[in-house]
């Protein structure tokens, strides 16, 4: 399963599997504290990338739907090397690199944010972070845990053609079972334990239950066709839920990446956390049970994604509009 990672991913020239996205993450900055020397990293407002202390700082997901940015429990010590910019903001990022000179281990993004609702990135914003933390030494993590191998066979990466140092993937490699891998070039691996001393472990990590699923996966999602169907899959159902908010007067902005998009309820365009914050959380509320009671299960929260999959076929989708026209109506 490395090799076909491998071969998708060419970034990832070695990796270690994990048990979970949130393994792959802490130890991606376990590793790029321990190769610079540095201590602070830079996140982004809204980005979830599990539930490491150093992580749960303004994060996206749960703690956005409950309001709660910060998670008891995290030390204030450790918080504060967590620096926090707004997506899409290249100059934010800047001004702290330039105010943290060689203290910045590495900037960690969602190439497309997933846990605000999808915010795709703006034009140039991911070449941007590239150069940035090149020039000032840092390292540049994709969390990949929702992209990976769903927006396109080789990732984010791929399809901005933009490689970053290292990768983080979840459960997507296991075709739903718990693992996750990190990887990046072999100079940077060969500094995890034992060939180096950045120490991980993890008794389940690359379990064989997960890792025959997650062959068995990846070697269905290779098949020629399988990214262009799923755009064309993801590219109907926005145009459903569009025209169903139009017919019903419901202000929507639908923001999509392939086959990942949210129904964010406000009229104005979300490209950070702020915006996403500004939709109406009550009228998603009513829209998701309508939803449901149409036979659709939606993620409960605003700030979650929504998925089309490889298994669902054209009458799945014709319900789903179905539903969606009668949901926008009850969402008024």
């Amino acid at each position: 399963m490395a090799e076909l990672i491998r071969r998708a991913v060419p970034s990832m020239e070695m990796m270690r599997l994990v048990s979970s996205g949130t393994e792959a993450s802490m130890s991606a900055i376990r590793l790029a504290r321990g190769v610079t020397g540095r201590d602070a990293i830079i996140k982004f407002d809204g980005c979830y990338h599990g539930h490491a202390d150093s992580l749960l700082v303004k994060a996206g997901s749960g703690g956005a739907t409950f309001g709660v940015p910060d998670s008891l429990g995290v030390p204030r010590a450790l918080a504060a090397l967590t620096l926090t910019v707004p997506f899409n903001d290249l100059e934010a990022v800047r001004r702290q690199l330039e105010t943290h000179p060689a203290e910045v281990a590495a900037i960690i993004v969602e190439p497309v944010a997933g846990n605000m609702g999808v915010v795709p990135p703006a034009p140039g914003f991911l070449a941007g972070l590239r150069e940035l933390a090149t020039r000032h030494g840092t390292l540049l993590i994709f969390d990949e845990v929702i992209t990976g191998f769903r927006v396109a066979w080789g990732g984010a990466q791929a399809r901005y053609d933009v490689r970053p140092d290292l990768t983080c993937l979840g459960k997507i490699i296991g075709g739903g079972l718990p693992v996750g891998a990190y990887g990046g070039s072999r100079a940077l691996m060969e500094r995890v334990a034992p060939l180096g001393g950045v120490y991980q472990a993890g008794t389940l990590s690359g379990n064989p239950l997960a890792v025959a699923a997650g062959l068995a996966t990846l070697r269905a999602l290779e098949r020629p066709g399988t990214y262009e169907r799923l755009e064309a899959l993801g590219a109907r159902v926005e145009r459903d839920v569009t025209e169903a908010a139009a017919a019903s007067g419901v202000p929507v902005t639908v923001n999509r990446v392939g086959s990942m998009l949210t129904v964010f309820f406000t009229d104005g365009p979300v490209t950070d956390y702020a915006s996403a914050k500004r939709a109406d959380p009550a009228r998603y509320a009513r829209y998701f049970h309508a939803m449901l009671e149409g036979g659709v299960f939606l993620a409960a929260s605003q700030f979650e994604a929504a998925f089309v999959s490889l298994a669902h076929g054209d009458g799945d989708l014709v319900a789903a509009a179905r539903a969606c026209r009668s949901a926008m109506e009850k969402a008024k």
